[in-house]
């Protein structure tokens, strides 16, 4: 019988492992093994098995007939159907929450930006990520929507994956913080508008490199 202690790590284990491939832990293709992941979080093989069948569910992970679990690898044109969804969902969450973030999470927002500018400059594609993930996560989070956000994060998921390879060619990453540079001036002056259409720069820019590295 399944006690509260183990949905709880069932719950902790799944939200882990839905972080990191938001984040892009994971690359497209990659298979994924339970024995690894289950050593690597401290836990039994059970908790991340759970944890993959509601990933499945989801479709952030695909299981594959003699293979297992792996994650799965966008077409051209099924990444394009994602983008114009990110640019519909997260657009209008970025302009609802230019209304109503806090000064202090507008000085949170600053400092992440930051934290993204000095990443660029070693290098460092997870702190980039990580920053990245935050930043967004505060001005959508401030929109008010909880289900909006609940399915900008699973959108979020289909393309996370891939997003390390944003990192494979240096000029084009050196770019990546202007648009959150445009973002934190329009956010200053209060201005929805054009932190919507800076947003929408942001995941245009990306995108479009990113869907040429798909299959």
């Amino acid at each position: 019988m399944k006690t509260a202690d183990d949905s709880t790590l069932q719950d902790q284990t799944y939200r882990t492992l839905r972080q990191w491939l938001t984040v892009g832990r994971f690359l497209p293709g990659e298979r994924l093994k339970i024995r690894q992941m289950s050593a690597e979080l401290g836990v039994g093989e059970m908790p991340v098995r759970a944890a993959l069948q509601r990933l499945a569910a989801e479709h952030a992970v695909v299981n594959v007939p003699h293979c297992g679990v792996t994650v799965p690898q966008l077409s051209r044109a099924q990444f394009a159907d994602v983008l114009q969804v990110r640019l519909l969902l997260e657009g209008e969450a970025a302009e609802r929450g230019a209304h109503r973030l806090s000064d202090a999470e507008l000085q949170t927002l600053q400092q992440l930006s930051e934290q993204m500018a000095a990443a660029l400059t070693i290098p460092d594609a997870k702190a980039y990520l990580d920053a990245n993930e935050r930043f967004h996560l505060i001005l959508y989070r401030a929109s008010g929507s909880p289900l909006l956000l609940e399915l900008i994060e699973t959108v979020w998921l289909q393309v996370g994956p891939i997003s390390n390879q944003l990192f494979d060619d240096p000029d084009f990453a050196k770019r990546l913080n202007d648009a959150h540079s445009d973002v934190m001036q329009a956010l200053h002056k209060r201005d929805s508008s054009a932190v919507r259409r800076a947003i929408e720069r942001d995941l245009f820019y990306a995108g479009q490199y990113l869907q040429s590295r798909c299959s």
